[in-house]
């Protein structure tokens, strides 16, 4: 038996409007853990090859992690996954806040929706009732994520958690966000467009009982100890106090703060849109999620102007991607703009490189007035981002084109405009200027969702980590690991952090408290599993399991097509030496670090796919 589960798992034929329910599959739970391992299985076997992903056919999963609903610091999260329509190859995203826990209290691991609804549907959770129900007849399709959120609480009880999208995903906008929590973003990928095609708009759920724990004896005090660590990490009181919006006075101090659309790691108008500037004007409080020591999230306000409001704060993408990138530095306009973001349900990151794209196009006199609809689209202009916000979730205008992501748009627009796209595989780069830390610029490409700094999330050699770099991976390595410009010895480190983050989302854990501040480690995750699942897992024994789920998500990706030749960044980052800063001079050694990749991985240098010795080693030979 596995303590600390619901389960069961809900597969929800939308085309038939049929619910079953099925046990959790021990088996899979063994080779994949839950999360994001269970769903690179699911739907690895369940998605056909050759499908728009804004089809019927395509699947879209919903999971959480074996731990999410515990004590364990920050076991808050779940993971949403299908085939994306933002880069046609793996789509996957995650959030924390409060609906995976509420969803396993309700008794469930994990949501599987295939097919689509002939007409917009929700589906509305208590413990064992489960029911399909009419989202026009309730009033939410066509409302925003908040209205949707204050309208189900009405009808189904104000302890209710909603996941659900806005008009962003009901437009099939491409890199649309999936909302939960109101304002806990599963923003990558462009799921939230999925949900839209398939004419789901909300996820309710309520769960009132209880999860087993394998070890009642031990579990407190083992629980007691893992907190007393975290909140003693030198970390942890910056993190409470700033949550990531500290984190672009650090980008700007090492060169990585993306800057009028990644042409520049540095930003002059950097401390108008810092963690300092939002804590002395516009923070209300510090906000938790399930769990959580650190309480990253924030609520702020603006209480006058033409950017009032009231809500969630912006994490260091948003200030980033809506600020630095468009050469903006008007905070409330960047705080409004968020707040918009929310509502209507969509990945700031996307949204912002999608406008910073159009800014340089502009600038270099690629698109005029005319292209544009009359709007002005000059770097800082607040009031052009702001605008374009509500057009892009709306498909007015412009923004209809811009909806596409900057790839789409570009190739639309053509003109040249497709070199000042910045992204990989479609998708945009996250605000992490890979000039000034090369590991991000290598973990950018060798992602399996596109451009993406979480799938490794290799920060090691951001800023002083010698002594873990030295436990983790020997005296050997330094002091080349841990300099982040040199790209020595970085294919070994984000091959390493892959596998960890990986497993990490499989577990439903955040990547602060395991990555950064590096606290938890794969013996520390070993424990938790046995003593709140009674699963014998060893530190090795999970690290492989996290290789496995890389893997058979490369496997996924190869399958479509993907193979070296995609695993590329723009020529901006590999050929132009960054201008300004203190990486001023630098560029990404990209084929050099990938050549270190794919050996350390067991991956062929030319086709960048797992090698049969590889695949026959984690059990894959199969598929393929």
């Amino acid at each position: 038996m596995i303590h600390g589960v619901g389960g069961q798992i809900l597969w929800i034929n939308l085309a038939k409007g049929s619910i079953e329910k099925r046990p959790l599959d021990e088996g899979i739970i063994k080779d994949y853990l839950l999360g994001a391992g269970y769903l690179s299985r699911v739907l690895f076997d369940n998605i056909p090859v050759g499908i728009d992903p804004l089809s019927d056919r395509n699947v879209l999963g919903i999971a959480t992690g074996l731990l999410t609903g515990s004590m364990f610091p920050q076991a808050s999260r779940h993971v949403i996954a299908a085939l994306s329509p933002l880069t046609d190859v793996w789509g996957e995203s995650h959030a924390a806040g409060f609906w995976g826990a509420e969803l396993k209290f309700a008794g469930y691991d994990a949501i599987i929706f295939t097919g689509a609804s002939p007409s917009p549907v929700y589906l509305n959770i208590r413990d064992e009732q489960v029911e399909l129900l009419d989202a026009e007849s309730a009033q939410i399709w066509g409302r925003n994520v908040f209205e949707t959120d204050e309208i189900l609480k009405k009808k189904h009880g104000k302890r209710i958690r909603t996941l659900s999208i806005g008009q962003a995903g009901e437009n099939l906008v491409r890199f649309a966000a999936i909302m939960n929590d109101r304002d806990r973003a599963s923003a990558r990928s462009g799921l939230g467009a999925v949900m839209g095609a398939k004419r789901l708009k909300a996820v309710s759920v309520r769960g009132t009982g209880k999860l087993t724990v394998a070890d009642p004896k031990n579990y407190l005090k083992e629980i007691d100890v893992f907190h007393k660590r975290m909140m003693a990490n030198p970390f942890t009181p910056g993190r409470i106090k700033y949550g990531t919006t500290s984190l672009v006075e650090l980008m700007q101090h090492i060169g990585r703060l993306p800057s009028y659309n990644m042409k520049q790691g540095v930003f002059e108008g950097f401390e108008k849109i810092s963690g300092d500037a939002i804590n002395e004007k516009y923070l209300v409080k510090a906000r938790a999620d399930f769990s959580c020591l650190q309480r990253c999230g924030r609520y702020t306000a603006v209480r006058t102007g033409p950017y009032a409001y009231e809500g969630g704060a912006p994490e260091f993408e948003t200030q980033s991607s809506m600020g630095s990138r468009c050469g903006n530095d008007n905070l409330e306009s960047v705080l409004f703009g968020h707040h918009l973001s929310n509502q209507y349900g969509m990945d700031t990151i996307s949204l912002g490189a999608t406008i910073s794209w159009a800014m340089e196009a502009w600038d270099e006199g690629l698109l005029t007035a005319e292209d544009t609809g009359g709007i002005d689209l000059s770097w800082g202009n607040h009031e052009t981002v702001v605008k374009l916000t509500r057009m892009i979730a709306l498909r007015e205008g412009f923004g209809d084109i811009l909806a596409e992501g900057s790839a789409r748009a570009a190739q639309k627009i053509g003109r040249g405009t497709e070199k000042f796209v910045m992204a990989v595989k479609k998708q945009e780069i996250a605000g992490q200027e890979p000039r000034a830390q090369k590991s991000m610029g290598l973990a950018a490409v060798t992602a399996a969702r596109g451009a993406d700094h979480l799938y490794a999330f290799p920060v090691l050699d951001e800023a002083g980590f010698d002594d873990e770099i030295r436990e983790r991976f020997g005296e050997e390595y330094l002091p080349e690991m841990a300099d982040r410009l040199n790209p020595k010895y970085k294919g070994i480190m984000v091959k390493e952090c892959e596998d960890f983050m990986v497993m990490v989302e499989s577990v439903g854990l955040c990547k602060y408290g395991t990555q950064i501040p590096p606290e938890f480690f794969y013996d520390d995750i070993s424990l938790a599993l046995k003593i709140h699942n009674g699963l014998e897992l060893t530190g090795k024994e999970l690290q492989v399991i996290g290789e496995r789920i890389v893997n058979l998500n490369r496997l996924f990706n190869g399958r479509l097509g993907v193979t070296r030749k995609d695993d590329c960044l723009p020529d901006r980052l590999t050929k132009e030496k960054a201008p300004l800063g203190p990486s001023a001079g630098e560029i990404v050694e990209l084929d050099m670090m990938l050549d270190e990749y794919y050996t350390v991985r067991g991956w062929d240098l030319k086709t960048g796919l797992p090698l049969k010795d590889t695949l026959e080693r984690l059990g894959l030979s199969k598929d393929a």
